[in-house]
């Protein structure tokens, strides 16, 4: 696809980003509204609009090779990315449920449930490739040195041509031994045939008719079966083979990897062309700046001065400066966001927030007693100067002198311009204030006044702009460096080599309509995945701003995909993956002084590695009331510590606290509410997931016939999880029996005998879950909002039945 067509992509998605980015100002400014429905709808209709821009906008920063577009792309992705969080919590709030669905929307809007899944985006492995995989060889060859990961043999490169000559080699050979054996038939047919014997001249003609004969039925019913084919392909009642597919992904692949190679370039003749602009602006323009900006302000001293009689007030450097007032350099984005965050700052002082919104955590007691609103953002503003700057610069820009898409040489020289107008601007403005200060000594003496009161209203001020120290925490390893912190955590089995498992690997799609009880699918359990950990681990902007999730717990039966999940997040975005298990750290790091050591080399390393994952097994097991005796893994020695390593994992840190669990029941659950702000259930599959599952696992191996009937065995695998599907196949499946495939082929009967051996998902198990998920934040918000739906039903028919007895 040409650079054209991305751009053509870009423009269309810019003006439906535009028209949505007006209607979610206009919602915002909407009162408080008691119809839930209704806010609902509005609020659900905002955020799959935006999860299919952010999938174009992702599109498209991917594609598009040339650099100052791409800045602008990104901004606006991180921007509706965290507008998508934004809204997601929302909607949590207002469903009292983790997962949201609206089947009139998507029926309205003419959407399909792979519409709305998000793309992660790839520039969170691809703009860091190179530090992941120097990262993972250092794993390695640490595994290595201890002696825990085996060497692999590594094969020696063979060439084009030595390939060649050893195939042709092979092939030379075994045409040798044909043909040895072929001339052995005939000496012995010559020692059969008589010497006096007189063949007839029509014995070839009719082994040649013969021949033909059974060359053209071939040939035809060859043709035939093709034409079949093709024909089931075309109305799509057979898939088409996997070998088409791959040999047009492979296509695709190479077209991509040359964008790629020639969007690296470019970033890199941009960064080169940057830093040698700078120097040069800085050069030939820093003393006319310095004396215009000066000039400017000291004009600015005497018309105030003209008009009042006093000297202006300065404004501080957290206000703006002299930019704010004189040169309006500010853009709407900074000034509303620093308004915003000011604003959350002392929302935070005075007292709790009222909405769930902002932060991880959920208040159980919250009621919507003044009615649903949609809140607050702080990424519209970016997503409204984004746009701006779309409509100045490229919306209607000629581009037909620039089909290689290269930077823009005048562009790039007036941004770093006033990059560098602004740095010069906070210098002046430091030493005009020191000049206004002196102005108004000197005034004050020629009115015979004690400057008293100014300087210490100037102290005051200094005073007031100095922050408050908070208390540091004491670093327990100052002199060792992170590579000797990194290589202990692995050599303790800590810090663990992470499997490169893609998060479409969790098999099954998403749900269009909302589904009897707690029972998600898989595809919205990655959707949550992706909103609530992916996406704040992978870019600063999201993290920085978005609602903080600090931990999760993932519940759900065995085999039910929970650690799969977590070694897909640190995969997609090429984290390091930290493994607190109680199993694992036994006998580590021991007494109280080796616990304390552990916790501060985990939270320490994880902020220099970030982007990280704090994973641990078992999670139920640091806060059960009673220990079985069976158990030696002493998991309580975490149960003080865990909240307070949560807790000091800041806002702006790519960090987060994963636990899983298969009986989160057994433990405390005040305790465990108090350490995880989130808790997502994955229940057994359902028989569409698991037809899926059947079909797409099945598929792989090249000897099933892809007409095999994976509806009937997922009909006797029901109340089974996925993990026990992928076991039975890999038993079943061995490398014997795959062989024998074509000659033998696979029957159900096989795989129902290897899945009698495993246990499925008892009805007590479900129930366990069910009733553990009521008892947690979101569950016990959702049983009141029954309880009390069922009362107000009550009292209504207790009217009507009054109002019968009053007409009689």
């Amino acid at each position: 696809m040409s650079n054209n067509t991305f751009n053509v992509l870009w423009k269309t998605t810019q003006k439906q980003l535009e028209e949505l980015a007006t209607t979610d100002y206009e919602n915002q400014a909407f009162e408080p509204d008691f119809n839930k429905p209704v806010v609902h709808k509005t609020a659900f209709e905002l955020y799959v609009k935006y999860i299919t821009i952010a999938n174009r906008l992702e599109q498209s920063y991917d594609e598009i090779v040339q650099p100052q577009k791409r800045i602008l792309i990104r901004k606006l992705l991180d921007s509706c990315l965290g507008r998508v969080i934004e809204i997601k919590h929302d909607l949590v709030g207002i469903d009292m449920f983790e997962f949201s669905y609206n089947e009139s929307v998507m029926n309205e809007l003419n959407l399909t449930p792979h519409d709305i899944e998000l793309r992660i985006p790839k520039y969170f492995r691809r703009e860091r490739e190179a530090e992941i995989i120097d990262r993972r060889l250092f794993i390695e060859s640490l595994l290595k040195k201890f002696g825990w990961l085996e060497e692999e043999f590594v094969e020696e490169k063979m060439s084009e041509l030595e390939a060649i000559r050893i195939i042709q080699m092979h092939e030379r050979a075994r045409q040798g031994r044909l043909r040895a054996q072929f001339m052995k038939e005939i000496r012995m047919l010559k020692e059969k045939v008589k010497p006096d014997g007189v063949k007839e001249k029509t014995d070839g003609l009719l082994a040649a008719m013969k021949i033909q004969k059974l060359w053209r039925g071939f040939a035809t019913r060859r043709k035939t079966r093709r034409r079949k084919l093709e024909e089931m392909y075309l109305i799509g009642m057979i898939p088409r083979p996997n070998d088409k597919k791959n040999v047009a992904n492979e296509e695709m692949e190479k077209a991509l990897k040359a964008r790629y190679e020639i969007q690296e370039e470019f970033r890199k003749t941009y960064a080169d062309t940057v830093t040698q602009m700078k120097k040069d602006i800085s050069m030939k323009q820093t003393i006319p700046l310095t004396e215009e900006i000066s000039d400017e302000i000291r004009l600015w001293f005497r018309d105030t001065y003209t008009r009042t009689g006093k000297l202006p007030d300065f404004p501080s450097e957290d206000n703006g400066g002299s930019r704010h007032l004189l040169s309006r350099q500010a853009t709407e984005s900074e000034i509303s966001r620093s308004s915003a965050v000011s604003s959350k700052d002392s929302k935070k002082t005075k007292d709790k927030p009222k909405t769930p919104t902002r932060s991880g955590d959920l208040n159980v007691e919250e009621s919507f007693d003044n009615g649903f609103k949609i809140s607050q953002s702080i990424f519209l503003p970016d997503i409204r100067s984004g746009i701006d700057e779309f409509n100045e610069v490229w919306r209607d820009k000629d581009e037909t002198m620039n089909t290689k898409q290269t930077f823009y040489t005048d562009m790039l020289y007036a941004e770093k311009f006033n990059e560098i107008e602004s740095e010069l601007r906070k210098v002046v403005d430091e030493m005009m204030r020191q000049e206004l200060e002196m102005l108004q000594a000197a005034l004050d003496k020629d009115r015979a006044q004690k400057g008293k009161k100014s300087k210490k209203a100037s102290k005051k001020t200094r005073r007031s702009g100095k922050k408050s120290k908070k208390k540091k925490e004491k670093d327990l390893t100052p002199d060792r460096t992170t590579e000797s912190l990194f290589e202990e955590l692995v050599a303790n089995g800590i810090i663990k080599k992470n499997p490169e498992i893609n998060l479409s690997s969790f098999l099954g799609d998403r749900s269009l309509c909302e589904r009897s009880g707690i029972n998600p699918t898989p595809g919205d359990i990655r959707q949550i995945i992706t909103e609530y950990c992916i996406l704040p681990l992978g870019s600063d902007a999201i993290r920085k701003f978005a609602p903080c999730i600090r931990s999760v717990l993932i519940a759900g039966p065995k085999g039910s995909g929970k650690k799969m999940l977590v070694c897909a997040m640190c995969h997609e975005v090429g984290g390091i993956l930290f493994d607190l298990t109680p199993a694992n750290i036994v006998g580590k790091y021991p007494g109280k002084s080796g616990l304390v050591m552990l916790m501060h080399l985990v939270i320490k390393v994880s902020r220099l590695l970030q982007p990280a994952v704090i994973f641990m097994d078992d999670a139920e097991k640091p806060f059960m009331k009673k220990v079985p005796k069976g158990d030696r893994t002493d998991p309580k020695r975490l149960k003080k510590d865990l909240p307070k390593l949560i807790k000091n994992i800041a806002a702006d840190d790519k960090v987060i606290f994963i636990g899983t669990t298969s009986a989160p029941w057994e433990a405390d659950q005040k305790l465990l509410q108090q350490t995880y702000n989130r808790f997502i259930y994955i229940p057994r599959p359902d028989y569409g997931t698991l037809s899926y599952v059947w079909k797409e696992l099945l598929g792989q191996y090249s000897g099933i016939h892809s007409q095999f009937d994976a509806g009937a065995i997922a009909k006797v695998s029901d109340g089974y999880t996925i993990g026990s599907v992928v076991g039975c196949i890999k038993d079943v499946l061995t490398c014997k029996r795959n062989l024998q495939l074509r000659v033998q082929p696979l029957t159900h009967l096989e795989l129902i005998n290897a899945l009698s051996s495993r246990d499925p998902v008892y009805k007590e198990e479900e129930e366990a879950f069910t009733n553990w998920w009521t008892k947690t934040p979101l569950g016990r918000r959702k049983q009141k909002a029954i309880e009390m739906e069922v009362e107000v039903q009550q009292e209504k028919e207790l009217g009507k039945k009054d109002k019968k007895k009053g007409g009689k």
